[in-house]
């Protein structure tokens, strides 16, 4: 639902923590696409296992919005502010949601890395499997573990991928 002409751009909202799913429903009922996107674990408690649905990237929510909409998604009980770098909203482009989505549809070992301990180092492309022609930045290869790292997040993350599913290219 569009509430006038200008442009919609996916962007990520910084959320309270817990709040992701809640907010992602509102604004889905406000008519807003929003997109949370959530990775299935299991958790092993003395007496039981339990496989649960957690958000890929705790505290942080996509919605694709105009600047009106935008205004909306702010008063949405729980969100804390959208990120943004140099005082604009970071723009998330949909080549990157849909890499999101089938990672997180098509991996079960998948994770979530804080960049602020991580360097960017070689590019690095796959060129067999789910991710064909995917292209990101690695930290390092770990055996079959590669570190891929989506820039505009601000974090990183990490698929077993067989280490002759990639190529390797110089260093940025």
């Amino acid at each position: 639902m569009k509430l006038n002409n200008s442009p919609e751009h996916w962007m990520v909202i910084y959320t309270r923590s817990n709040f992701e799913r809640r907010i992602d429903k509102s604004l889905k009922e406000q008519g807003i696409l929003a997109y949370c996107p959530v990775i299935t674990s299991r958790n092993k408690w003395a007496d039981r296992i339990k496989t649960v649905e957690k958000p890929f990237f705790p505290s942080y929510l996509f919605v694709k919005a105009n600047p009106l909409q935008l205004s909306n998604v702010r008063y949405v009980p729980g969100v804390i502010d959208l990120i943004s770098n140099n005082g604009k909203p970071v723009v998330i482009s949909d080549n990157e949601i849909e890499q999101i989505k089938i990672i997180t549809q098509s991996y079960a070992d998948v994770q979530v890395v804080s960049l602020k301990s991580l360097k960017v180092g070689d590019k690095v492309k796959v060129n067999d499997g789910v991710l064909f022609n995917v292209e990101g930045l690695v930290n390092k290869i770990m055996g079959t573990k590669v570190l891929m790292v989506i820039e505009q997040l601000d974090c990183a993350v990490i698929v077993k991928v067989n280490a002759n599913q990639l190529t390797l290219s110089t260093a940025i």
